[in-house]
């Protein structure tokens, strides 16, 4: 998994969505820990909600331009439990964008210590209603290669790889 996190400097707005989420307990598995595979619920919340904060929807994106992003690799890196009733915030962003591969990048932090819980990454391509590989449309290519763009320019002292952009 790549460590590349958003630039994040003061002079640098980076796009970067948190959502907060509070551990339920059907979650949790039966030492009290949150079962694993709900980070991925989680990280799916927080994509949810960045594209939100872009300015659309995968709601309008499926329904309006026959636009699907699938699922074609997901990884998370567990780091300190989670528990129930624990504020966790989700921070998601743009990792980098191509004309059909969209890469996302995810963190879970609890809100109390700002403990960083897991780590995680998606990557997605773009298909069609019929899951034929397809390309995003401009309207969306755009909104994330000028977020892309935002997260990951390089900083002064210590340069992060530029997310990637190609065709």
């Amino acid at each position: 998994m790549s460590d590349s996190k958003p630039n994040n400097s003061s002079n640098h707005h980076a796009i970067i969505n948190e959502c907060p989420v509070r551990v339920r307990y059907a979650e949790t598995d039966q030492m009290g820990v949150v079962y694993h595979a709900n980070h991925f619920v989680w990280f799916e919340i927080g994509r949810v909600e960045l594209l939100r904060q872009l300015g659309f929807s995968y709601k309008d994106m499926e329904q309006q331009d026959n636009c699907f992003i699938a699922v074609v690799d997901a990884r998370c890196r567990y780091k300190a439990p989670a528990r129930y009733d624990d504020e966790i915030v989700v921070r998601t962003w743009l990792k980098n964008i191509r004309e059909s591969v969209i890469h996302f990048g995810y963190e879970l932090v609890r809100v109390d210590d700002q403990t960083v819980l897991a780590e995680g990454e998606t990557t997605h391509i773009v298909a069609d209603a019929q899951m034929r590989k397809t390309t995003l449309p401009e309207k969306y290519m755009k909104v994330f290669r000028e977020a892309a763009a935002k997260n990951f320019e390089p900083r002064a002292q210590s340069p992060e790889p530029r997310a990637q952009t190609e065709n």
